[in-house]
This record gives C-alpha cells, structure tokens and sequence, in this order.
C-alpha cells in the first residue's frame, strides 16, 4: 500500500506541474501609475475634406494613465469622452461629430486606447506604440505614432506628441465619403501630472 500511496503521489504531483505548465505567464503588476495632467494634455483630432481642408476637432474631457510594469515596460490607458467633443468655432460641424453618423456619443460616449507593454525608451526616441482601439463599439489593432522627445524629461518639461491614424470606415464611420476622407487622424500632447518618485 505504502508503494501505490507513494506512486499515486507522484502521479498527483506530475498532474499538477504539467496543468501550471500550461497556464500562461501573468502580465508583470503595475509598480507605478503616472496620471496625465488634464489641464495641461491636448487630445484631439484631424480629418479632412476631399478638397483638402483640415478639420481639427479636440475632447476637452479625457482620461489618461501610464502604469509602470515591474519589469520596466510601461502600459497607457486612454479614454476620450465624445460627448463633449467640439470642432471649436463651428457649432454645425460640432453637431455633426457628436451624431450618430460619427461618433454617435449618445450611444458611444467614450473612445478608449489600451497598449501592449512597451520600453520607455520609445518615448525619447520615438516610434510606434501598438495596442487596441475601440471606437463605437467596435475594437481594432491600432498604432500610435509617438514624435521623438524635444526634451530630457518629456511629459514633464514638454509634451509626449503622438498620432495615430485609422481608418473610419472600419469602426462604422462610413458616411460623407463624398466630403471626407476615410482618414481620421488622433493627435495626442501629453503632459504627466507629477515627477516619478524614485
């Protein structure tokens, strides 16, 4: 009995082991989360007409964070409210963007980002940033391109610029194609609203 009992035990364990080998590995947590500073961020967009005028719109109301991973790779979150989106000066236009045919916010009231890890290094060099976009309810992969640093400690002593441009029509966007080009293009300035503690 004292051999079964010892053989089932390592059956048992052996079970085990292989089930944990198959799980897979677990994002590193978030060490540090770094606030945008609203009051000082732009986020916003362009898009533009098919005789080549540019639109620009902004959302005054967004949300934005990056969590530092413990392994140093760093993750953003964004959230741009639609509601209060505004082509500033045009109040018709301004109409047009919060209706249905855009970005229809009585029924989609937030625009959200969320990255894969990526090094901080990006930031100061410049380069692509991929993650997942939902707009209307629809999700797609989508790159940010971010602007390489104009200074050493940007997002604090100058912004983080980054664009990312998708294309409408995928996310249900789809009328005006006669006006507008299929082409909206995110423009986010980015500020962080305190130095990182070491």
């Amino acid at each position: 009995m004292a051999v079964v009992r010892t053989l089932l035990g390592c059956l048992l364990a052996l079970a085990s082991h292989a089930a944990c080998a198959e799980l897979p590995a677990p994002a590193p947590a978030p060490r540090q989360v770094l606030e945008f500073d609203t009051a000082r961020s732009r986020f916003g967009f362009e898009i533009r007409t098919r005789l080549g005028q540019r639109i620009e719109g902004v959302f005054p109301r967004f949300e934005g964070r990056i969590e530092v991973l413990s392994d140093g790779r760093h993750q953003v979150h964004l959230r741009m409210f639609t509601r209060y989106v505004e082509i500033p000066g045009k109040q018709r236009y301004t109409g047009w963007m919060r209706g249905e045919e855009f970005f229809d916010s009585a029924r989609y009231p937030v625009v959200e980002f969320d990255s894969v890890p990526y090094w901080p290094e990006v930031v100061d060099k410049g380069g692509g940033v991929q993650g997942r976009l939902i707009l209307r309810g629809v999700s797609h992969p989508e790159t940010l391109r971010v602007e390489p640093a104009e200074c050493p400690r940007a997002g604090y002593d100058c912004d983080v610029v980054s664009r990312g441009t998708v294309q409408r029509g995928r996310y249900g966007m789809d009328s005006w194609q006669l006006a507008l080009s299929d082409r909206v293009t995110f423009v986010l300035r980015a500020r962080l609203s305190e130095a990182p503690k070491p």
